[in-house]
């Protein structure tokens, strides 16, 4: 098998703008870049931390306006080294969070939750 890796997750946004502002601001991605699909509706942007192989997140506005209330992704989970530090971050930002207390798991992994533009559920997560 050649699989290598997540390459990215799609998440269906009902603005575009609002959703690259968001997850640049709050998650601290960078746009990658921002292209009109083929079919010249359908506009798509990917995001990411560093480099070209890493796994992105690509944004996509005019595929459907139909979005469910906590949008057409379950979650995305991002590593921090500082799970209280983002709790506390996302908390004075205003954003609204899923979980009102940071989780522990049996093994001494640590997460939470909070919403995106859309309703998406975004995960903050240390190992």
């Amino acid at each position: 098998m050649t699989t290598l890796r997540l390459d990215h997750t799609g998440i269906m946004v009902s603005n575009i703008d609002q959703s690259i502002d968001f997850y640049e601001k709050v998650v601290g991605m960078k746009l990658k870049d921002r292209i009109t699909h083929t079919n010249g509706v359908i506009e798509l942007a990917f995001l990411g931390f560093k480099d070209e192989t890493e796994t992105e997140i690509e944004l996509i506005q005019g595929y459907s306006s139909d979005l469910p209330s906590e949008g057409k992704v379950h979650h995305l989970a991002f590593t921090t080294d500082n799970i209280h530090a983002e709790f506390n971050r996302i908390q004075k930002l205003q954003i609204e969070l899923i979980d009102e207390e940071i989780t522990t798991l049996p093994n001494g992994y640590c997460y939470f939750f909070f919403r995106g533009p859309d309703q998406e559920w975004i995960e903050f997560f240390q190992r």
